[in-house]
């Protein structure tokens, strides 16, 4: 009988790290799928100087290195209108 126990314990947590894996991977997904920032988001998090505007000071990343691409009337600084016309990154394909 005791053996029985040991048993189902053993069963029960390998079934209990399969979920807790599982859930993990599908989390993992739907962050990669994530969608991009509103332009009201972008501005909550990169206006430091809180201009209501974004300056090439203020970003990084993929962002800064495109900057003078979305950045269409050279103003220095990126617009609603700049930012949701601005070319969307390319996906990079499987093998």
């Amino acid at each position: 009988m005791n053996s029985k126990k040991i048993k189902t314990g053993i069963v029960m947590g390998m079934i209990t790290f399969l979920f807790a894996f599982s859930a993990n991977a599908q989390s993992s997904k739907k962050e990669r799928g994530a969608k991009p920032s509103t332009f009201s988001e972008l501005l909550e998090k990169l206006d430091a100087n809180e201009d209501g505007k974004i300056s090439k000071d203020e970003v990084k990343g993929r962002l800064k290195d495109n900057f003078d691409k979305i950045d269409t009337d050279e103003d220095g600084f990126i617009s609603e209108t700049e930012y949701k016309n601005a070319p969307k990154p390319e996906r990079t394909k499987r093998d």
